[in-house]
């Protein structure tokens, strides 16, 4: 893998699109007062370990700390599209984890200048042959797509059960114009109103996407499509600190690769899901983005590794 990682690009490999923001964790092992969040923030520092150029799309508040900024294009993420409004707020989320990491509490939740997100696409932005639609209204990541030159080679689309409760029909509309859509379990089953994940999933890519990613949190995750499934598995880890931004960063390791290899292929994909795993079982080890600005080439490589073996077996049928 790591030998993909040494040529410079002179494009834009990725663009993505969603929040950066401020959250106040609590779990049953310690608190977070403010730390650096955000789809996108995840998203692209995920991305980072396999790209060298990528735009990042978003709005924050002057309260935003400069070094993170600094931290982001550090790992060749391109900040031209992130709006910084003078005198207003960053968005910030407050949430309390249960004892068992899984399930969790919305405190608060401060849209901030969230409500201004319009987004407009620096030029070199719209030439970009991949792009992720972090979880934002869709009206939001319709007008990203609006905006592109011409059809990337790749879009990742992520949501969730507000949009379908609050914008079904425009949810639809851009479900129909992305290749890949993530969702959690839930979500798929009220998006197509089927309890098998498997009907589900047949309904779903008949809206038109060619891939679904469904996500499962702690039990790994599915990938459907071309009359196919494969799961993976999420890899049991010794301590969970804190579960914040995994789903995102599973998104960012997940079309990272993809943006490296430049191979859509199912098999590929099935590739894909276990470095967006290994990827998001590193975010969990820590409060925020600590971790993710920490881990090496190598440690990504050892993790993946424990994946392979976590899943590999060798099997003799019993011949009766």
């Amino acid at each position: 893998m790591c030998d993909l990682c040494h040529r410079k690009p002179f494009f834009m490999q990725l663009i993505t699109v969603g929040t950066v923001a401020f959250d106040r964790i609590e779990t049953p092992f310690g608190v977070a007062e403010k730390t650096v969040g955000g789809a996108a923030t995840y998203i692209s520092l995920a991305a980072s370990v396999f790209l060298e150029k990528m735009g990042l799309v978003s709005v924050v508040g002057d309260d935003f700390p400069e070094p993170v900024m600094d931290q982001l294009r550090e790992r060749g993420v391109n900040l031209d599209g992130l709006e910084v409004l003078k005198g207003k707020e960053s968005f910030f989320w407050a949430g309390r984890y249960h004892y068992d990491m899984n399930s969790r509490d919305t405190l608060e939740t401060r849209l901030n200048v969230l409500l201004e997100l319009d987004p407009k696409l620096p030029a070199e932005y719209r030439k970009a042959p991949y792009v992720m639609l972090g979880n934002l209204d869709p009206t939001v990541q319709g007008k990203v797509l609006d905006q592109m030159d011409q059809r990337p080679a790749l879009v990742v689309m992520d949501t969730m059960n507000f949009w379908m409760d609050s914008a079904l029909e425009k949810l639809k509309e851009v479900i129909a114009r992305v290749d890949i859509l993530t969702i959690n379990d839930a979500e798929a089953r009220q998006l197509s109103g089927e309890h098998s994940l498997v009907k589900a999933a047949s309904k779903i890519l008949a809206m038109g996407p060619k891939y679904l990613v469904v996500k499962k949190g702690e039990h790994g995750a599915l990938l459907f499509g071309q009359g196919r499934v494969f799961f993976a598995p999420a890899l049991p880890l010794e301590d969970v600190i804190d579960p914040t931004g995994a789903g995102d960063t599973f998104a960012g390791g997940f079309i990272g690769f993809l943006a490296r290899t430049q191979d859509h292929s199912f098999d590929n994909l099935k590739r894909a899901i276990i470095v967006g795993s290994a990827m998001a079982s590193f975010t969990c080890e820590k409060f925020g983005i600590e971790r993710l600005l920490e881990i090496s080439r190598e440690d990504i490589d050892e993790r993946i590794q424990q994946f392979v073996e976590l899943v590999d077996f060798d099997i003799e049928l019993v011949e009766g």
